[in-house]
């Protein structure tokens, strides 16, 4: 049930959620395994000379938190809009198997020893996983495409299936490829968010941003297709437009996050299940909200990553998965039947 949304409660509800995200943000950057001086930090604001606390804090940790934060709100709003477009509380974006073209663009840039040049700001393995990722998005459409429009049954079942096929031709091409380059393989599969400078934060821009503008503007939308299609529509909701919007968007984001930080699993699950449960169910707050509290929680994650096994690093995405897995069996349990 959708309770009344009244304006204050809108936006004291966001406020909070944003004072969550804002005090994440300013902390995380200070945390990491090498301590970092505030002192030393502001004095190389001031100074023509830099230090080493300058340059860990504003060309390594600052990029990065700023990716783990964009990633991971992005892919918890994906993941709201798509459990209602499918009417499945267990959809998310890795689930239509976009995650896993790009997956399969990656793994074969990494296997071809000398490969190496740049499209832009975009290097050889972001541009073989977006064309991968934007494969995948064209194949499932395309089989989900009916005369009468695009049918979210069939999307969930092409997606699911894409995620089989690429899953093989991961194995298939790391079974051919030389053994030292495994590791690097191994890596990227389970996702990153390690990133130096801000070149490579601007190539999430042209995707990330259009996919999050289709899928904000969609709150009330939202609402009445969660009571069904009949009522949406008889409510002057174009479903099949909010449909399409909807799948486009989580294609365009999902596209930009895995070329960058790999294939990052279950944020887009339990961040949206998180925010409903807290706030309730009207997609006019969710959507925020899901920024906010996704960016918040991908960005702990990949703190704990980069410390927790100090002075190595564990790829964020064990991380999500550890704490996704649980979540993912419990929301099952619950709906079984």
């Amino acid at each position: 049930m959708i309770s009344v949304l009244t304006p204050r409660r809108l936006i004291t509800a966001l406020l909070g959620y944003g004072l969550l995200a804002l005090v994440v943000l300013a902390v995380a950057p200070l945390v990491g395994t090498e301590e970092v001086s505030v002192s030393q930090i502001l004095a190389g604001l001031f100074s023509s000379a830099t230090n080493v606390d300058f340059e860990i804090f504003f060309y390594h940790r600052i990029p990065r938190v700023m990716l783990a934060f964009a990633v991971g709100g992005s892919l918890a709003v994906a993941g709201a809009a798509l459990q209602v477009v499918l009417r499945n509380p267990l959809a998310e974006p890795f689930i239509l198997g976009v995650s896993g073209g790009g997956a399969v663009g990656a793994v074969l840039a990494i296997s071809v020893p000398g490969l190496f040049f740049r499209v832009g700001p975009l290097s050889t393995v972001q541009v073989f996983s977006l064309a991968g990722c934007l494969a995948a998005i064209l194949v499932i459409y395309r089989v989900a495409s009916r005369a009468a429009g695009v049918s979210m049954a069939t999307i969930l079942l092409a997606g699911v299936t894409v995620n089989i096929l690429c899953g093989a031709a991961i194995l298939l091409i790391r079974y051919l490829a030389s053994p030292h380059l495994l590791v690097a393989m191994d890596r990227w599969i389970m996702g990153g968010l390690d990133v130096v400078g801000y070149g490579e934060l601007l190539t999430l821009a042209p995707l990330l941003i259009p996919g999050l503008g289709l899928l904000l503007f969609q709150g009330h939308a939202l609402n009445l297709l969660a009571f069904g299609g009949d009522m949406a529509a008889g409510h002057g909701v174009q479903v099949a437009a909010v449909q399409k919007k909807v799948i486009i968007g989580m294609g365009l984001i999902t596209a930009a996050a895995v070329s960058l930080s790999g294939p990052i699993g279950f944020v887009g699950l339990i961040i949206p299940h998180g925010v409903r449960r807290l706030s309730g169910a009207d997609h006019r707050l969710v959507l925020p909200a899901c920024f906010c509290l996704g960016g918040a929680f991908l960005t702990l994650c990949d703190l704990l990553a980069r410390t927790v096994v100090a002075p190595t690093e564990m790829p964020v995405g064990i991380i999500t998965a550890i704490v996704g897995g649980p979540v993912f069996i419990r929301i099952l349990l619950r709906h079984k039947g």
